[in-house]
This record gives structure tokens, C-alpha cells and sequence, in this order.
């Protein structure tokens, strides 16, 4: 499986968002560079794109193909093309408060620590549709992460499309994501131009 290992901070600088956004809330030492020129349509596209691939952790075919599906559902291309990342099961887990960040979300998806209604969920990119429900494993509910998790997880606010029993340490998906639930910074507009080139 490919993997981004680019350092968080750096990336973040590049793209000009803030590392909370992808759940990191360090600050750089550095201080950014002012670039002066005037950028063209193409790089504004090109930057549009690399801060999804960033903010969700996804590779560029992964995007792609998300893309290709977003065109193929009716209504605005780019709304439906967030709406389908944010869908992610790994991203539902961020979301839910179960894991801090995306990358770490992936990691613990890949290590099979959730089940998707009941079934063992190991794959980050499945698709959890309105009315599933994600729960951590039993047996993974004996670690020492998630014991201590259990205890943060109290009060925690989701967004209005999820539903969190923190108790019992599940969620469940009650509706579709909205673009208003959507608070990164992104112009998806500038994706649809790009890949409609």
C-alpha cells in the first residue's frame, strides 16, 4: 500500500492551509517565504487538488476515480466529490472522534479495530452509506488506546450527519454530508476545471 510520508507541517506551509485541518495542531518554527507572483489558472487548479489529496490522506488515482463517480451522480460535480470523501470510512471514523487523525484513522481501519454493521471492516476507502453503523471491535475495545479513549469520547460534538454513542463506543451514519458540514478549506469548483480540462 502507498503512502504519503511528506512531513505534515511542511505540506501543510505549501498549500497555504492550516495543519489542523488534516487534525495536527502543531505549530512550525519557520517562517514562510512570501511568494509575490501571480499564479495561473492552472496552478490555483493544481493546488485545489493537492490540498484534497492532503486534507484526505488519498493518492491521485483514488481521487480520480472518486471524481470519475461524482460526475456520474446528478447535481454539482465538486459538492458530490466531497460529499463521497467525506463518506470514507476512514474519514467517518475521524469524524466520529475515534481516531485524532486521518493517518491515524487509516491505520487503525487497516488493523481491522471496526466493524461496519456488525462485519469486520479492514478496507479505509469503503463507502458507509446512510443508516450504517461503525463500532470498534470487542476485541479491540480491551486496548489500552481505546480504554482511554472511551473517557474523551464524553461530550464529544460530531457533526450533524453522524451519531455518537460514546458509551458503547459506536456511530452511525444518519444522513448525507452537506457542503456546509465540510469546513475545509476547499475550492472544489477549481478540481471539477481541472480535471475537466
Amino acid at each position: 500500500m502507498a503512502k504519503n510520508t511528506q512531513p505534515v507541517l511542511k505540506r501543510a506551509r505549501t498549500l497555504g492551509i492550516e495543519p489542523g485541518f488534516v487534525g495536527v495542531y502543531k505549530k512550525s518554527k519557520r517562517k514562510p517565504k512570501q511568494i509575490r507572483r501571480k499564479q495561473s489558472n492552472y496552478a490555483l487548479q493544481l493546488t485545489e487538488k493537492q490540498k484534497v489529496k492532503f486534507v484526505y490522506g488519498i493518492l491521485e488515482k483514488q481521487l480520480r476515480n472518486t471524481f470519475k463517480k461524482a460526475e456520474k451522480m446528478s447535481g454539482n460535480v465538486g459538492e458530490n466529490l466531497l460529499m463521497l470523501l467525506e463518506q470514507r470510512m476512514d474519514n467517518v471514523v475521524y469524524r466520529l472522534g475515534l481516531a485524532s487523525t486521518r493517518r491515524e484513522a487509516k491505520q487503525l481501519v487497516s488493523h481491522a479495530h471496526f466493524t461496519l454493521n456488525g462485519r469486520k471492516m479492514n478496507i479505509p476507502s469503503a463507502m458507509v452509506k446512510v443508516g450504517d453503523v461503525i463500532a470498534v471491535r470487542e476485541k479491540s475495545l480491551q486496548s489500552p488506546k481505546f480504554k482511554a479513549l472511551a473517557e474523551n469520547l464524553k461530550g464529544k460534538a460530531v457533526p450533524g450527519w453522524l451519531e455518537l454513542d460514546a458509551a458503547n463506543m459506536t456511530g452511525k451514519m444518519v444522513a448525507l454530508p452537506s457542503r456546509s458540514d465540510i469546513d475545509a478549506p476547499i475550492a472544489e469548483q477549481l478540481i471539477v476545471e481541472f480535471y475537466s480540462r
